[in-house]
């Protein structure tokens, strides 16, 4: 099933994708809880539920007509991985790391697969990094590797945006990572059982059409299960965290000159079976109290 949050001129709601339809599921499905963490929290047969209303819904919107929002709109947490390809690794020159590197980004970063990403005031050095995500679906805590899919909702993709020069000011990366929009991610969640294996997916990401990244995420160093059980041995994992697996090579400060992103940039992630976002640079408006 495809999760997604979406508008249509009025407030966000959630439906399932089918095809290139969209089924609003406060129509087909009024019974069930109307906000994606609510949904999960109410476990798998609140999602069944829903993939059955929806599949046989009368009522659907044509996709290219709605608007996609994360689909999950403020995330409980937003955790992610650096350091995570051995590739990526040799293209910073750093050293690789012997447990997984997490930082956090701010859940306001949060932002859909089609909106702009805001190039900041105070740096030009804007950057990209194309990643795979999963959505955590169960309150857990303390969770094997051997069992950590079962608490793995589903999948999406995530542009783990990064200011650099603010990113290396700090001991940690968080201020860096978490400047409002530079977190996009979707276009929706593919629920766990529509991916067979996580861990053999073709990740590719473009800047203006041109291919900068092109990997596969075998080349995990951490994969989701061993990320799972490192993360709950600290601290309770909850619905609707989103946990952003790290990126290959090919990011921009990568390059000899470096290649950060401009204004009118658009950068395009697509992952396979996930589909795919893109988003474009704009310059940071001068009233940012909204999104």
């Amino acid at each position: 099933m495809k999760l997604a949050t979406f508008s249509c001129g009025n407030a966000p709601r959630i439906g399932v994708v089918i095809g290139d339809e969209l089924v609003p599921l406060d129509a087909a499905a009024p019974e069930l809880p109307t906000e994606t963490c609510a949904l999960l929290s109410a476990g798998s047969d609140a999602l069944d539920t829903a993939l059955s209303a929806a599949e046989a819904a009368a009522t659907r919107l044509p996709l290219a007509d709605v608007h996609l929002h994360a689909p999950i709109l403020r995330p409980p947490k937003i955790l992610a991985i650096g350091l995570n390809y051995a590739d990526h690794i040799a293209e910073t020159g750093r050293d690789a790391p012997k447990v997984p590197t997490v930082f956090n980004k701010q859940a306001t970063a949060a932002v859909g697969p089609s909106d702009p990403i805001h190039r900041p005031r105070v740096s030009d050095k804007l950057d990209y990094e194309g990643e795979l995500g999963f959505v955590v679906g169960r309150r857990c805590r303390h969770v094997p590797k051997e069992r950590a899919h079962e608490v793995i909702a589903g999948f999406a993709i995530v542009n783990d945006v990064s200011v650099r020069d603010w990113q290396v000011a700090s001991p940690t990366f968080t201020m860096g990572k978490s400047f409002d929009t530079h977190c996009p991610f979707g276009p929706w969640i593919t629920t766990a059982d529509e991916i067979p294996d996580p861990h053999a997916l073709r990740l590719r990401t473009w800047v203006n059409d041109e291919l900068r990244q092109d990997s596969n995420t075998r080349h995990l160093i951490f994969d989701c299960f061993a990320l799972v059980e490192h993360l709950s041995t600290a601290f309770t994992l909850e619905p609707g965290d989103l946990i952003s697996t790290g990126t290959p090579s090919g990011v921009g400060i990568g390059f000899q000159p470096r290649r950060f992103l401009a204004a009118g940039d658009t950068v395009r992630i697509e992952i396979e079976g996930l589909g795919r976002i893109e988003n474009r640079v704009i310059e940071e408006p001068e009233d940012t109290t909204r999104i």
